[in-house]
């Protein structure tokens, strides 16, 4: 688990999960690699930029606020949830790359048929 600082409270971050999109159970699966289509890498990275943008907006109206709002009911912070789970689906949608094993799987598949 990681921790980060916010306004001098301790904020304890949740152990990244690699799960499966729509999968309710939330299975652990080891991480694998997408071939990313030039237009799927491009609203990533367009994504990516505005929730940088928010995320930098919402760190200078905390530090000039006075009253707290909390950080989890925030309208900048859910835009930034929205953003970073529209970025997850579209790399969740693409398709993923074959394991060393399974393209070797595939090859003597093909040699011994």
């Amino acid at each position: 688990m990681a921790s980060t600082a916010t306004g001098g409270n301790l904020v304890t971050l949740p152990a990244p999960r690699n799960t499966q999109a729509g999968s309710d159970a939330g299975l652990i699966r080891t991480a694998r690699r997408r071939k990313v289509s030039s237009e799927a890498g491009r609203a990533m990275e367009m994504l990516a930029h505005a929730v940088e943008y928010l995320a930098d907006e919402f760190s200078l109206e905390c530090m000039t606020r006075q009253d707290n709002i909390a950080a989890g009911m925030h309208p900048r912070v859910v835009a930034i949830e929205i953003l970073k789970k529209c970025s997850r689906v579209v790399y969740l949608s693409c398709p993923e790359i074959p394991t060393l094993g399974e393209r070797l799987g595939r090859l003597v598949g093909r040699q011994g048929a």
